[in-house]
Order: C-alpha cells, then structure tokens, then sequence
C-alpha cells in the first residue's frame, strides 16, 4: 500500500546488545515482494528548493502525526461506554456469560409447547394420567381419606430419607409441622405417617381414622374439632391439615396455638400433621418443636417401583388372577402382590439406625386386617425400590417374562435420548407415575418412540404450568373469615416464588445473590404491574436461600464468577434439569400475556447492568422470548434497544437478534433486519448490525458477513471503522477464517484509504485482542485451550497452513507509516507474551511459527533487534539479556544465524 518510507537505520543482524538504543523511530523498510512505498525525496539542489522541500516533509511528518493518530484512535474498544473513555471493558466474562446461557437455554427443545387447554391431565397413546400432585387432593377437604386411598399409600409409597425419625417425632409429641415443595410427595408422605401410627392406636378399628382438615379453619379451628366441640371425630383419628399461609392476609399459626393442638390431640389419643410450603412464612414454625423437613422421595426408586406397578398391570399376572397370589387383608381388601407392605416395626432407618421404639411382638399384625403374605414359596424383598420375586412364575410374552421386560425399562431409561428429553435431574412423584407409564407403553407396543420422547419433555412443561397458574388469584380472594375487601399488601411476597423461578430461568448459571437481586427487581415490577394504584412494600428480611432452592427446583453449586476481568470463587445457582430454563420461558411467554409488560422492563433493567454475567445471559433469554414472538420481541425489546445511546444496550440486542436467528424458523428474518440495518440504518442501528454480524449467523454467507461489515466501516469516513473491526475479528475463531484473511488482504490493496484503514485496524486489534474475549468454543478445542492468548499467535500455532497469511498481513501494517507506531506497540505485547512472570512458558509456540515469516528479510531483522534492544532499555519493564537472546533465536533460524555471521564477517 501507499505510504511514505525512509531509509533503514543501519543495525547488525546479530543478537541484540545492551547498548543505548533509545532512537525515536525504528527501522523502516520497503513494501514486501514489490516496492509500492513512497520514495524520500531527492537531495536539495538549491536554498530555495530546500526551503521548500524542507516545508514539504515538515508538512508531510504533520500529516502522517495526524493520520497515525486517526489511525490509533480507531483501535480504541469500541464496547467503551462513552467517547475517548480509556476503561475496559471485560469482554472475556461477557463471551463466557452468553456462552453459560445458550448451553441452558439448548436443549433440543426449539419452540416447545403444550398445546392443550388442560395440562392437569395429559394423554399419550392410551395413558389417561393425572399430573397436578398439588391440586388431586383439594376436592377431598375436610372429610375422611377413603380406605382405597390408604390401602394404595401403604403398598406403593417410597420412604423418603430419614421417614423413621418422622415417624418417632409424630408419635412423641402427636403433632407434625412437615415442611416441603409442593409437589414433593409431602401430602403422601404425611398421610403414610397416619396411616401407620392411627393403624396402631385407639382408632384402628375406625374406617374413618385418616381425614383431611379444612385449611380455612387453621390450626385453631382444628383444635376446636379435636376438643369435641363441633364436627369432633372420634378418638384415636389422625388428620392432615394443609393451611393456605400463602394467602394475603393469612397469618401463620404461633407457637402457643401448635401447642394447644397437641395438648388436644394428646388428650384424645388422635394425631395430625400440619403440612406447609417451605418459606419465610413458615419458616418460624419449621424451626420450632414440632418442625421437620420433608425430603423428597428417590428418583430411581420411585421410577423402579411405578414401571414395575404398571408392567404387572399390562403383562398379566397370574397372581393376580386368583392363583393364590393375592393375599387378604382383615378388611377384605386385597393386597397386590409385588409391592412393597409396610411392616410396623420393621422400618429400617435409611441413617443407619433401627426402629427399636416399637415393641417386637408388634411384628404380628394386629386386628386381623394386617396379615402377612408367604407369597408361593418366597418372601418379596424390598432392594433400592424394586420387588424382587422369589420362586414366582410369570406367564411369557412375545417381549419374554416379566423380568426380561423390567430389564428392557432399566436400558430404556437410561436411554440418552430419553434422558435428555426428560431433561429433569429428579423426578416428583406424579412425574414419576407418567414417566414410568410412558416406559411401560412403549415397551409393551401402545405408545411409539416420538410419542414417548414428547411426553417425556412434557414434564418440564407441565411443571412450568403448575408453577405460574392462577399464583395471583389469592390476592382476589378475601381474608379468612371476614367479606372484607381483598387485601394485597402481600403482593410481594406472593409474586417473589415465581420471580425468583422467572430470574433463575433467565440467569441460571450465574451468582445466586445476582440471581436473588434481579428477583427482587422483578417482583417490584410485578406488584407494581399488578396494582398501579398502590406502593407495593418491600420486605428486606425475608430471603430464605433453602426456600428459595427448594421452591424452584434448584441447586447450588461452588464455580467461578467475573468480577473486574478477574475470576473468583462464588456460589452459583441451576434448575434440577436442563429442561427447565426453556420451559418456564415458554410457559411465561405463551399463556400469560399480561406478564409480558413487567417482564419487558425488567430485562431492559438488566441490559444495563454492568455484570457481564447478568446483562449477556438476559440478552439469550431475550433472543429466547423473541423467537416464540418475533413481532412483539423485536418491537419491545430488540429494535428499541439497538437504538439505545449506550454500547450496553446495543450489544443486548446485537445478541438478542444472535440468539433469535440461531433458531432456522427465525434465521431468514434476522438476516432481513441485519441487512436493512447495515445499508439503511441510523448510526446506532448500524453500530449494533456489526455486533450482530460479528456472530457469523446473521448473514447468508461469510463474504456476506464481510461486504456488510466492510459497508459499515467505510461510511462516514470510518466512523464506525472501530466495531466493524472487531467483528471481523471475531470471526477470525470460525472456521472460515482462511476466507477472513483472504478478504483483509484484498482490503489492504484496495484503492480506497478507508478499506485499507479497514483491514490495518483490524490485523493490529488481531495481535491485541486474546481468544477468550472473541471465542464462543469452551475449553477442550485448540482454540479453546489458549484463551489467555493473543488471538493472532494463537492462530499461527494451531493453524499453520495461516501463518504466511498472517504474517504477511502483520508485516503490512508494520510498514505502513499511520499503523507503524500501534503495529510495533502490538509487536512488543506479542513478545513479552513468551514467557509468564514466573518463567513458565506462554506463547512461545505461537512466536517461534510467527516471527520466521515474519522477519524473513534482512531489514525486518534488523527493525525486530532494535525493538529487542528498546525493550531491554524500557525503565519500567527491561527485558533480560536471557530472553531478548531466545526472543531472536526463535525468529532467526540457527543456520541462517551462522550464515549472516559469516557473511558480515567475510
């Protein structure tokens, strides 16, 4: 290219010296190949003349000051949040954000959906099932629980961790406060506890001994009914109560009212069980005497026990066929055979310990409704869940016996496939009875493979359901006992639960305080949407993490967080399962339109938050939500924000729109709006099409990508030079990177100074920028592995058919005088990247493929010893003799060393 020259300052090519070399300039030299550098002007041959040529180069030196200084101002970060502001930004942390968010946010589940009115029930094949665990037990309030209900409890309910100590508890002090989320099995884990201990006490011989409470009338109103005052029951009756604490208006019981309950219950023989949602209105009485946690039942073992339930249903059992295999209880009722029998004093701790507060003669049922069953010359075992049968003939099918299919389960649910359709780390027990029935249909040839792999993402989805619906029509409702008007004082605390679910969905993977902040964020703007007229309060001690993970399926985990470029230890938070982000998006966006407004501000809120973690993941979610309604995403959150003052904002919706053409329904569109914005758009609408373009999906092609991007630099003489370069940058990590290089160097000779500008920008940001601030690929690739290093030695050590291309490229801007001064600024930074601190070795791999082709001739040598020399005089940093020494070893070759020697010394 065209730029002026002048003649190289004479220098040995031999190792460098510590000699003075404190010269203003380095040595220049021709263009590579062919000399397209301006010649030095002819000697003077007269005062006037050299007056004149003197003003000449005078003028000349002014103006290629000022085109250097153009030049060096646009290799400034354009991601700077104002003009001429030298702060960095960390765009490795944002790099690594939104990669954290596409991993949780691609789960093979592109626009999913469930498309029916009612998700309560769900029919696949010929399964009819319930889902809603929750709701099942709500038209059964107040009144007994029937026998039927019982009897199904006590053969197929799975003891939770630590179920014997519950039991003890309930049996010691009569009342129970069982904390949980919903869904949990923790209703069918507190009527097993009354089932067992009212079996064994003053009501075992009354049908009617389990009963639900109505939840309106509280802990007191239950007192009252144990007292024998009106609707009393007769001795000996266990009952369930689940009071509705979430409720405006609602207050939870205190200590003095759980002791009058008991103080009741004791005096009547009966006992009762207080179920509540963990949170911080219940907290106060989980902590207290009667608390206790209810963990959930095991996964595997829930899966195991319902497959076996179903395939002995479908494969025909002739112990169920009055073979003698059916055992019968006392009442008439009975037993299928298979399933687990609970055996009072029998329980084993799963801690370890023994139930030994029961008496042993109590291994003998009592009453005679609780018999024992030799089932035809075997015990059934109880092993991880799974009945084993001993001595037992199963009648053959055309799949073989009853165990070869329950082999065939086991294999089929540890299918990859299913797995990742499932999508959820734990299953809860409805979860478990329509997984286990989805196995058993298609084993049995009722339910084919898309049919099952669409159930199985129909639990996330089902879940997401069950957690946003109806959660505001408490706030309709009015206060217990009174026709006063609603209250909604409590719209804070009843919208934080879904907040946090909606922050997590959007954040999962980042800091659990950052994900509780914008949870707070967003439930302000809940209340607020769903009661304008008032100020909705703002608890400040309310926070319960263990609520809080427990509630929305989540868990903590140890990891890395950015803060200030650097990364430290910080406590993460994720969804129990990969499906989950997605299918709370989906719920959110499809079924609960009115939410959208609040949700909108919030992510713009987020756009500006300076935590790369918080602000990139919310830009994912954004891209997400467009996809499932372009009009709308586009309208309210991705074009308003690519116009928006701030680099923030605009970067938002560069990866908004990323995200969105991710998806191939919405590619074709997201390339529309980017090709309107590069050649039609205002500054800021252009500004944030490069960023899009950056990406490598938001054009048809790569040379695509490039005529925009170089459209964009080259307009309004380079005003957006510096983001068009860094996009070209970034796509230098895919894998037409040979196609990149090949159009910077057709820029390079391109008869505009604006597309040279272009290209010399873009290979001195190449030398400048490391890999992890432009690579999306995680760590385990060539790439990868090399985040910390500077892009273009990167590149020469991992792709070596490049480095003549890179090195003629870099070559360029060295000897081009307005990019010389920032080209050897970049040289430096490559060299004192050899070797860390401490010695250990870098880049010295990239350096020792990149400085031979770099320095091939003598001049380029010459120019690289007395950089060497200058470094190893700089004040601040010296540079060793040691190093400086192996610096021009790896550029100079031992036998072209020897040669020049030779030469120099004749």
């Amino acid at each position: 290219m065209a730029d002026e020259a002048v003649a190289d300052r004479p220098a040995e090519p031999a190792a460098p010296m510590a000699k003075d070399a404190r010269s203003p300039e380095p040595p220049r030299g021709g263009a590579r190949g062919d000399d397209n550098a301006k010649d030095a002007p002819d000697a003077p041959g007269s005062s006037d003349a050299s007056d004149s040529a003197d003003a000449e180069a005078a003028e000349r030196e002014k103006e290629r000051e000022r085109a250097a200084d153009r030049f060096k101002d646009r290799t400034r970060d354009p991601l700077a949040e104002e003009q001429g502001e030298e702060e960095p930004t960390d765009a490795a942390a944002a790099t690594r954000a939104r990669r954290s968010g596409q991993k949780l946010l691609a789960s093979g589940r592109d626009l999913i959906g469930f498309d029916r009115s009612d998700v309560g029930r769900l029919h696949i094949g010929d399964i009819n099932i319930g889902l809603d665990a929750r709701r099942s037990g709500l038209s059964m309030r107040d009144g007994p629980v029937p026998e039927e209900e019982l009897l199904r409890i006590r053969r197929t309910h799975i003891e939770p961790e630590g179920y014997v100590r519950l039991r003890r508890a309930l049996e010691a002090r009569r009342l129970l406060v069982l904390g949980g989320a919903p869904g949990t099995g923790r209703a069918s884990t507190a009527l097993a506890l009354l089932e067992e201990v009212t079996r064994d006490g003053e009501g075992g011989q009354n049908s009617e001994r389990v009963r639900r409470a109505d939840p309106e009338r509280g802990v007191r109103g239950l007192a009252t009914q144990v007292m024998g005052g009106k609707g009393g029951h007769p001795r000996g009756t266990g009952y369930l109560l689940e009071p509705a604490l979430d409720r405006p208006g609602t207050l939870p019981p205190d200590g003095m009212d759980l002791d009058q309950l008991a103080s009741a219950l004791a005096e009547q023989g009966s006992y009762a069980v207080v179920v509540v949602s963990v949170g911080s209105a219940a907290n106060p009485l989980l902590a207290g005497r009667y608390g206790a946690i209810c963990p959930p039942a095991p996964t595997r073992e829930l899966v195991a026990v319902r497959l076996r339930q179903r395939l002995e249903e479908e494969h025909g059992d002739p112990a169920r066929d009055g073979g003698g295999g059916r055992a019968r209880d006392g009442d008439g009722r009975g037993a299928r055979d298979g399933h687990a029998r609970r055996e009072p004093g029998r329980h084993a701790d799963r801690d370890g310990g023994q139930d030994g507060g029961r008496d042993e003669g109590r291994d003998a049922d009592q009453g005679g409704d609780r018999t024992r069953n030799a089932d035809q010359g075997g015990d059934r075992t109880r092993d991880g869940g799974q009945d084993q049968d001993r001595g037992q003939d199963r009648r053959p099918d055309d799949d073989g016996s009853l165990s070869r299919l329950l082999e065939r389960a086991a294999e089929l649910r540890e299918d990859p496939e299913v797995t990742e359709a499932v999508g959820l780390d734990d299953l809860r027990p409805a979860e478990a009875e329509l997984f286990a029935s989805l196995l058993a249909g298609h084993l049995l040839g009722s339910v084919g493979r898309e049919e099952l792999l669409s159930g199985c993402r129909g639990l996330a989805a089902v879940q997401a359901y069950e957690w946003f619906a109806g959660v505001d029509r408490a706030l309709a409702a009015p206060p217990p006992g009174d026709g006063r008007a609603p209250v909604r004082s409590g719209t804070a605390a009843l919208f934080h639960p879904v907040a946090f679910r909606i922050a997590l969905a959007v954040l999962g993977g980042a800091s659990h305080s950052a994900v509780s902040a914008a949870a707070h964020l967003l439930t302000w703007e809940l209340s607020v949407q769903s009661d304008p007229d008032s100020t909705p309060a703002r608890p400040l001690f309310c926070d319960d993490p263990e609520s809080d993970l427990a509630l929305s399926r989540a868990r903590p985990a140890d990891g890395a967080v950015d803060v200030a470029g650097a990364e430290v230890t910080g406590r993460l938070i994720f969804y129990r399962g990969a499906a989950l982000p997605a299918a709370v998006l989906a719920e959110l966006w499809d079924r609960h339109f009115p939410v959208r407004a609040p949700v909108v501000r919030w992510l713009r809120l987020l756009a500006d938050d300076p935590r790369p973690q918080v602000s990139m993941r919310a830009a994912v979610a954004a891209g997400e939500l467009s996809v499932r309604d372009f009009e709308h995403g586009y309208a309210e959150l991705v074009r308003p924000l690519a116009e928006a003052p701030t680099p923030r904002r605009r970067v938002f919706a560069a990866t908004a729109l990323d995200q969105a053409a991710g998806h191939a329904s919405h590619r074709r569109a997201v390339r529309k709006v980017v090709e309107d914005w590069s050649r039609h758009g205002t500054p800021a609408l252009r500004w944030t099409a490069a960023m899009a373009l950056g990406y490598g999906r938001s054009a048809d092609s790569m040379d695509d990508t490039l005529d925009a991007l170089a459209r964009i630099g080259v307009r309004d003489d380079g005003e957006q030079l510096a983001v068009a370069s860094l996009n070209v940058v970034r796509l230098l990590t895919l894998p037409e990177c040979a196609t990149v290089l090949r159009r910077l160097a057709d820029w390079t000779g391109h008869h505009g100074e604006d597309y040279q500008d272009l290209a010399l920008v873009s290979i001195v940001r190449l030398a400048l920028t490391d890999v992890d601030e432009v690579l999306d690929d995680e760590p385990g690739t060539p790439l990868g592995d090399r985040g910390d290093w500077p892009l273009l030695l990167a590149l020469a050590a991992t792709r070596p058919e490049l480095t003549g291309k890179l090195a003629d490229l870099f070559w360029t801007a060295l000897n081009t005088a307005r990019s010389r001064d920032v080209a050897f600024d970049a040289l430096e930074t490559l060299l004192r990247s050899a070797s860390r601190k401490d010695g250990r070795e870098w880049t010295r791999e990239g350096l020792a493929a990149l400085l031979p082709a770099l320095t091939a001739e003598e001049h380029d040598r010459r120019r690289l010893d007395w950089l060497l020399r200058r470094m190893m005089r700089d004040q601040d940093r010296p540079l060793t003799e040691e190093r400086a020494r192996a610096l021009w070893r790896l550029a100079v070759p031992a036998r072209q060393r020897r040669s020049e020697e030779e030469e120099s010394h004749g």
